[in-house]
């Protein structure tokens, strides 16, 4: 690695703050269709927003994983103990097991349902049968995992807090976008 390798690759940026955004907008999506009276154009709309970003977000999720394989990994410094990078590592799998199941629950949910699938304006075809039963538990089973997200969110967020203030290491410096970050 050189010298000047002190953040991730532009592409890791830029994918990694547009994963951001498009989680924010997903929970946002979902948690303000309430707003909306069950059935109306609006509610459905919105539903349909959270679908189409939620299975964006797979896609994105891919892309990242590709582009971290082939991407350079600065180093964090100082060096944290071994133990804290274990946990570090079994975060950011959890995060990206995350990332990819809840697209799939959300499709598999839709195809349960017998709803219409869209994204983009293609209509995808359903994974399986509709079957309601089938369709209820894989609502319970994505709605558990969505809460579940927030304490992932949460957790990512204040370690990379705790790096910066507690550790103060370049951890969270690595992710920040040129404009934010400081040099040394």
């Amino acid at each position: 690695m050189s010298v000047s390798q002190q953040s991730y690759s532009a592409w890791m940026l830029r994918l990694h703050w547009l994963t951001v955004l498009l989680i924010i907008a997903i929970y946002a999506s979902i948690e303000f269709r309430v707003i909306f009276v069950k059935g109306s154009l609006e509610r459905d709309l919105i539903k349909e927003v959270h679908f189409v970003l939620g299975l964006s977000l797979w896609c994105i999720t891919w892309l990242r994983l590709l582009v971290r394989r082939f991407s350079l990994i600065p180093l964090i410094e100082p060096a944290p103990k071994a133990a804290v990078l274990k946990i570090a590592a079994l975060m950011h799998a959890a995060l990206y097991v995350f990332l990819l199941l809840m697209p799939v629950l959300g499709y598999l949910l839709l195809s349960a349902a017998d709803s219409i699938i869209p994204f983009w304006g293609v209509q995808l075809p359903a994974l399986i049968k509709p079957d309601p039963d089938v369709a209820a538990f894989i609502k319970e089973v994505h709605e558990l995992v969505g809460k579940t997200g927030y304490v992932f969110i949460a957790l990512h967020v204040l370690g990379a807090l705790a790096h910066h203030y507690i550790a103060k290491d370049n951890t969270l410096k690595r992710m920040l976008p040129a404009l934010f970050s400081t040099k040394s």
